[in-house]
């Protein structure tokens, strides 16, 4: 077992992506823009400049920073309502706290935003350090924000697991020389992905046997 543990949030945590998506396809039309379906898997994982640039590319016309703007607002709105737990999020935690494991976030989501969810869900004392969108300045598949997540851990990167749901964090964490592990939300994995990753598992529950396992 690894020493450190470094988690995705949107779509690997929390069922959250969903949110994303929908209020993307929402502001399409407030934003006067035909919604492109191809959008939503391109802007997913996605960190501020890569998101703008993606935007740029899919709706020329918007207010780059208005529709973000837009869309974190309403994602943030949803979940303090309430937050969807995908399954075997408190089985994984549980396991690496028994075992000594250092944990830590790294999501492309503002701070704000993730110490919400991670209170909404009574997770917080869970994790050692937080790398959010806001302190990173290239966003996956770049290895940066895991690379500073590991710093934050006190760990060199090849001693932390990245767990992640989305193609480009999937890239990042193994450029960073992490033990990439996906476990797919919205994207499928691709041969690529089975090539460069540590496993593929279908729910946090499953990468948990693995581990149990010896697998990963």
């Amino acid at each position: 077992m690894k020493k450190g543990a470094i988690f995705d949030m949107d779509g690997l945590l929390f069922d959250t992506e969903k949110y994303y998506q929908e209020s993307w396809q929402a502001l399409a039309g407030e934003f006067g823009v035909v919604h492109n379906p191809d959008f939503l898997k391109a802007v997913s994982g996605t960190s501020k400049e890569s998101m703008y640039e993606v935007i740029r590319t899919f709706y020329p016309t918007v207010d780059v920073q208005e529709f973000v703007r837009r869309c974190l607002e309403m994602v943030e709105k949803r979940a303090q309502v309430s937050i969807d737990e995908k399954p075997g999020l408190h089985e994984i935690l549980e396991l690496f706290r028994e075992h000594g494991v250092r944990m830590a976030i790294g999501s492309s989501s503002t701070r704000a935003v993730i110490e919400n969810n991670l209170r909404m869900a009574g997770i917080t004392d869970f994790f050692d350090a937080i790398v959010s969108g806001q302190e990173i300045t290239r966003g996956k598949p770049d290895p940066e924000i895991f690379l500073l997540a590991a710093q934050g851990l006190g760990l060199p990167a090849q001693d932390c697991y990245v767990f992640e749901d989305a193609i480009n964090g999937i890239r990042a964490g193994a450029a960073a020389g992490c033990a990439a592990v996906m476990i797919p939300d919205l994207a499928e994995p691709t041969e690529e992905i089975y090539r460069i990753s540590a496993g593929v598992y279908g729910s946090l529950l499953q990468a948990v046997e693995a581990i149990r396992r010896g697998e990963i």
